[in-house]
């Protein structure tokens, strides 16, 4: 099972490779993000903020990598991850938009993969680490565009979204197959505790956040 899930987690990485890299980019400007950014502060802007049903902490988006970005805010826009308020926000959005937006959440330089490592890695998060590293992290790749980093992200959130991917609300050619390796909700539990409990640069985007 075990050298199954490694398997099954280089395949991840050559899909992502091959269905991405044409896909979403960022080379917006950071200074036009921050004011267009506005809206979003609603919610992004305060710390522990839930969304109201499902009852699930808001993600953390401050130094997530801006192509990862991109891309979730197209997956809004198009429909592929289904949340009305969010499919509003990003369907008002150009595309100029979104990469200004995601620009200025990044930072000035993205997210860095390394080896350090909090506990013991379980094996529920075997095929996971190809792409998002031990840590949540990622890995020195080309990857375009990164995915997400899940180091410090809401427990909560990321179990609803590995839980989205699972019954097919979030749709995304590479996690549609890789959370079905989490046949049970306790794996599910399982991994999103352990990222949630990584290291991590992920902070609430309150104005003036660094």
């Amino acid at each position: 099972m075990h050298s199954r899930l490694n398997c099954l987690g280089l395949l991840a990485g050559t899909a992502l490779s091959l269905s991405w890299s044409i896909g979403a980019h960022a080379a917006g400007d950071p200074a036009l993000g921050e004011k267009k950014f506005y809206t979003c502060y609603g919610c992004h802007g305060i710390d522990n903020y839930r969304n109201a049903y499902p009852d699930y902490s808001v993600p953390k988006l401050r130094h997530q990598h801006a192509s990862y970005l991109v891309a979730a805010l197209q997956e809004y826009r198009s429909g592929e991850r289904p949340h009305a308020t969010m499919h509003a926000q990003a369907a008002s959005l150009s595309d100029e938009d979104i990469e200004d937006i995601a620009a200025y959440l990044q930072g000035a330089a993205p997210v860095k993969p390394s080896t350090a490592v909090n506990g013991k890695v379980p094996k529920q998060v075997a095929a996971c680490v190809a792409c998002h590293g031990e840590n949540g992290l990622g890995v020195e790749s080309a990857l375009t565009p990164k995915p997400a980093v899940l180091a410090g992200q809401h427990v909560d959130y990321l179990e609803q979204a590995l839980t989205a991917y699972k019954n097919g609300r979030r749709k995304n050619v590479v996690m549609d197959g890789m959370a079905q390796l989490l046949t049970t909700d306790e794996d599910v539990k399982i991994a999103a505790e352990y990222f949630a409990g990584q290291s991590s640069p992920l902070v609430t985007a309150s104005t003036g956040a660094k």
